[in-house]
């Protein structure tokens, strides 16, 4: 990567922020038992809430807040020894030339020998950003650069399918309001079957967010599901990576045998 820095002439650095760390949630790929991703989630040192950070944050800090979680992020994870993906919740109104921007996410890699290829940044389908071109130009330029993109919350906000047909990221993260009780809603769990076959044909891949019961979990593997994050597996853990709970695995797999089971006997009796 280029040594020379690239400013764009509307970032300001020079006001303050909240002080804040990170807390890190591991993104479980069920079939190989590791974390795919970690989500890196802002605190506020000295204990509380992301909304306690977030609530501080207006049109004049929001540039410097994003460049700051994205150097924080990096610089934690290395220190402790990452391997898997970096997951980084990004502002895009907080990007103003795309590759400009990106300058210090460079840097941070580079100074922590952290690959870009295993940074993952996401936009939440509920931010406000009415300039799709806009942020078309931040998900090619960090596909560009071998960087991952994901869209968040996927299911919650008023995009949808409009904001998935205008760029295609490589994951999308289905939003627990999806997700939550699944096993029990037979209207959801069909939403859901769609969303995951259509990426499939997309090469998208999903994941299945604010998962909390064995009985949700199971019924996602049964709809295709393969990547999970929620606090069955590991709740976010401050400047630590979490261990992901192999026995919660073990019961998940024996929930969905046992559903498929039940499916196999359903159908044997309708073809009698």
């Amino acid at each position: 990567m280029s040594s020379q820095r690239i400013r764009c002439g509307a970032c300001r650095t020079d006001v303050a922020l909240p002080a804040f760390t990170m807390a890190f949630q591991p993104i479980v790929d069920i079939e190989s038992r590791t974390a795919y991703a970690y989500e890196a989630l802002v605190r506020p040192v000295g204990g509380g809430t992301a909304v306690d950070i977030l609530c501080q944050i207006n049109e004049e800090n929001r540039y410097s807040f994003d460049q700051a979680c994205r150097v924080k992020a990096i610089g934690l994870a290395a220190r402790l020894g990452m391997t898997a993906n970096l997951s980084i919740n990004f502002l895009p109104n907080a990007v103003y030339q795309p590759l400009a921007c990106l300058q210090k996410t460079f840097e941070a890699a580079d100074q922590n020998r952290f690959p870009l290829h295993h940074l993952m940044f996401e936009v939440t389908e509920n931010e406000p950003s009415h300039d799709i071109k806009h942020l078309q130009s931040i998900f090619y330029e960090y596909k560009r650069h071998g960087m991952l993109t994901a869209i968040d919350d996927f299911g919650a906000g008023h995009s949808g399918l409009n904001m998935l047909a205008d760029f295609q990221p490589d994951i999308i993260k289905i939003d627990m309001a999806l997700t939550r009780a699944i096993h029990h809603d037979s209207v959801r769990s069909k939403i859901t079957r769609a969303i995951v076959n259509l990426c499939e044909t997309l090469h998208i891949s999903v994941v299945a967010e604010g998962v909390e019961t064995v009985d949700e979990a199971a019924m996602l593997r049964e709809l295709g599901v393969r990547l999970f994050q929620g606090y069955l597996f590991a709740r976010p853990t401050i400047e630590e990576l979490p261990a992901i709970n192999g026995s919660v695995i073990d019961a998940i797999e024996e929930a969905h045998e046992t559903l498929l089971l039940d499916g196999s006997l359903q159908n044997t009796r309708m073809a009698r």
